[in-house]
């Protein structure tokens, strides 16, 4: 089943609204024609009374009123004629418009100059002269959330679809600020050896950063907690991270982080931008017969943390006939090669990697291969809307390592059931969409309805702090 634009306090967005009342406008008119043709019917059987048609121009007047009510929102009938909706309820169609975003105009250095290295000018980029991502750069495609968020707020509201998210040039009328630097971008080009001197390049802009935002008054006026930082790599804003501590900050996971730096609370996780291309038309007959090969795994075997459990993997896997389980590097042609792979597979295995999460789940979510997690700390993107367990098959490591485990249940696993899995991955792998231009429902858009989720407790979190003497008394207690 399809999402629902849906709230998690069973409000609709604002532009469901829109759309729903104006349904609701021609129901009423065409419920009013049809009455009207009746009426006449019958009035050309028996004679009409003059108090009777100031009555029915009465009634005509009165549906207009009606209608242009419910039209505008103010008035929601339901109330009127639904007995089980409690006074004071909140309307499932409650005005709720779009979350309102001011972006700071940074210099190039610190985004899109990674990206066009021929640009002589260090001017901040405009939706006229915003570049693609380029379509060679394998990996480092996966940690890009920050480009499409970027891109989100450049391209146009009036050429934007109905989207969650709305540029304000004003900071005045602002819910959130985000901050455009390319943080993980950054790592990968300038510091991803970690050694001197393409390093210092990584720290100086982060320092430039947060020197110029500790300038900015809608930082210090709320101390950065509702300013918005994509930090997808786990060694982006490795510097300065921090400093960092009271933001909203948009990660793939915490398997990194101390929870006074990055937690679920205040912080929203989301989905690695897939690598392989997504599977536009899968329509086989036969979907479960159409996948030849079980279970696939193509990638790292070597990894650290609780990637270790690929080396232990590998073992355990081995002599399945119906089993791919494969040592690689994503390289341009293995890309491809784990395209097909996937899209041939029953289910994709998700093992942790250098962290609890890792780019492949994504990459089986839009391939429709029922992903396999195995990861005991995961943490996955939209799980307040998004039911995984409809799509997805859970082991604890423990589970994993037990030999024949895994793939007696895999193998004793209905039919009927993974087809169902089957179908739930094609109706919401367009929620894991990077694109630019935007569209409602894609993954962007859904990480804006997250920030928005998280801005309550910034709120409450910015007015405690501005009265509050000693900050963490209670965590002394």
């Amino acid at each position: 089943m399809a999402i629902k634009s849906v709230k998690s306090n069973g409000t609709y967005t604002w532009w469901d609204c829109q759309q729903r009342r104006e349904e609701r406008l021609q129901k009423i008119a065409r419920g009013y024609m049809k009455n009207r043709k009746k009426e006449e019917e019958e009035e050309e059987e028996e004679e009409s009374s003059m108090y009777g048609k100031v009555a029915l121009s009465f009634i005509f007047v009165l549906l207009l009123l009606l209608s242009y009510s419910i039209f505008i929102g103010s008035l929601d009938i339901r109330s009127y004629f639904v007995p089980t909706l409690a006074a004071g309820a909140p309307a499932p169609c409650a005005l709720d418009p779009p979350l309102r975003v001011y972006m700071y105009d940074l210099p190039r250095r610190f985004n899109v100059a990674m990206i066009d290295r021929r640009t002589t000018h260090d001017n901040p980029v405009t939706v006229r002269d915003w570049p693609p991502w380029p379509h060679n750069w394998g990996l480092k495609k996966q940690h890009s959330v920050e480009f499409w968020m970027m891109g989100s707020l450049l391209h146009h509201p009036l050429h934007a679809p109905a989207t969650e998210v709305v540029r304000v040039s004003d900071p005045e009328l602002a819910d959130a600020f985000f901050v455009p630097f390319f943080s993980s971008l950054s790592f990968n080009t300038h510091g991803h050896t970690m050694k001197d001197p393409e390093t210092r390049i990584d720290r100086q802009l982060q320092v430039d950063l947060m020197e110029f935002l500790r300038k900015s008054k809608y930082w210090q006026r709320s101390g950065g907690r509702d300013h918005v930082f994509p930090l997808t790599h786990p060694n982006a804003f490795r510097f300065l991270r921090d400093q960092l501590n009271e933001s909203i900050q948009v990660v793939v996971d915490f398997g990194r982080y101390p929870r006074g730096m990055s937690n679920l609370n205040k912080d929203v996780v989301s989905p690695y931008v897939h690598v392989v291309d997504s599977f536009t038309d899968d329509e086989p007959q036969d979907p479960y017969e159409s996948r030849p090969t079980l279970l696939f795994f193509r990638g790292r075997t070597y990894r650290k943390d609780e990637g270790i459990v690929r080396v232990k993997l590998a073992k355990i896997l081995s002599g399945y006939d119906d089993v791919h389980y494969e040592r690689s590097v994503a390289t341009e042609e293995n890309i491809k090669l784990s395209t097909k792979g996937m899209r041939s597979s029953k289910f994709c295995l998700h093992p942790a990697g250098d962290t609890p999460s890792s780019c492949r789940l994504f990459d089986a979510i839009v391939s429709h291969c029922v992903p396999v997690i195995v990861s005991d700390q995961i943490e996955l993107p939209f799980e307040d809307e998004i039911d995984y367990s409809q799509f997805s098959v859970f082991f604890s490591f423990k589970e994993a390592l037990q030999p024949g485990y895994m793939i007696d249940q895999l193998h004793k696993f209905p039919k009927e059931k993974w087809t169902e899995m089957w179908r739930q991955l094609k109706n919401i792998s367009h929620h894991y969409e990077f694109q630019y231009p935007p569209k409602r429902e894609d993954a962007v858009d859904m990480l804006w309805r997250q920030v928005k989720h998280k801005l309550p407790g910034v709120r409450l979190s910015v007015h405690r702090s501005r009265r509050l003497k000693i900050p963490d008394w209670w965590r002394r207690r």
